[in-house]
């Protein structure tokens, strides 16, 4: 029996399989979809809270 996921943009299901050529996506629409919320950053890896300041003045600061 093959596994049935959710496509991450419009929720249908998608056979997870080698038959699936656009998987987790159902369709090339959906995957285009997803990649541009990522380019236009409405989709974000969060980095932990003033980790990428902070590593900035620090950095900074051994220049000094």
């Amino acid at each position: 029996m093959a596994t049935i996921v959710k496509c991450p943009t419009c929720k249908r299901d998608v056979e997870w399989s080698p038959a699936s050529q656009y998987r987790p996506f159902c369709s090339d629409r959906c995957r285009l979809i997803d990649l541009g919320a990522w380019l236009t950053e409405q989709h974000k890896i969060p980095d932990e809270p003033g980790t990428a300041e902070d590593q900035l003045h620090s950095d900074s600061a051994e220049e000094s």
